[in-house]
């Protein structure tokens, strides 16, 4: 194979694959940039992900519906990817050949060019993984829609429940110290990330950083306008 041909062809390692699986859930096309990085962002544009990857891809492509071409990937076992041809990628194993075609880049959101800067560091906790799985079941059992950080009597906690109603069901977990008083608000359907721990930063300016520990790995979520910061 010579060398031009080979710089085309690749192959997904499974935490790229996993990675984006979880950026499906953002948004489920993507516009994916030569190099090795992975960007999306929710098409409401208040959550954005960000990614750098093992594997470098050779070009721009955009795909409409990246679960089903993660779903075509998986009848695959170990299948090779080409992106010579213009307009598709072949993916190939064996005596298998599938054509994927590309979408219009145009019709798909994706993230702004430039890098995002929090505007502000308010607030800053670390999320253990298992404190991070426990609140999203809680909110999954008790139905709470409502993530809020709060800031009160020198510790800050993370308290999933109904904002909305006085005698909704809490769970909360403190996660560090604070001399501040605030309540940051998320939506729980807003906390799509993929499990672990995470460094989180938040701003009263409505924007929050949350950063993987073990992998580079950051999202920004947006936070509810009802937040508040003394």
């Amino acid at each position: 194979m010579n060398m031009k041909l080979r710089e085309k062809t690749m192959k997904l390692s499974e935490k790229t694959l996993n990675i984006l699986k979880n950026f499906s859930s953002i948004n489920q096309s993507i516009l994916v940039k030569q190099g090795n990085q992975l960007r999306t962002i929710s098409v409401a544009k208040n959550i954005l992900a960000e990614a750098e990857i093992k594997e470098d891809f050779p070009r721009d492509f955009a795909i409409y519906d990246l679960n089903q071409f993660l779903n075509g990937l998986s009848l695959h076992q170990d299948p090779e990817m080409d992106f010579s041809p213009d307009s598709y990628v072949t993916i190939r194993e064996g005596k298998r050949r599938v054509k994927y075609f590309y979408a219009d880049p145009n019709v798909i959101i994706s993230p702004p060019e430039k890098a995002i800067q929090l505007p502000s560091r308010d607030v800053c906790f670390q999320l253990d993984s298992i404190t991070l799985e426990k609140l999203l079941k809680a909110a999954a059992v008790y139905q709470l829609p409502d993530l809020c950080a709060v800031g009160e009597a020198g510790v800050i906690k993370l308290v999933v429940r109904d904002k909305k109603n006085d005698t909704s069901n809490e769970f909360a977990i403190v996660v560090g110290e604070t001399e501040s008083k605030f309540s940051f608000n998320f939506k729980v359907e807003n906390i799509k990330i993929i499990p672990g721990a995470y460094d989180v930063i938040v701003s009263s300016k409505l924007l929050s950083k949350f950063t993987n520990s073990n992998h580079d790995l950051k999202y920004y979520i947006a936070l509810e306008p009802d937040s508040s910061f003394e």
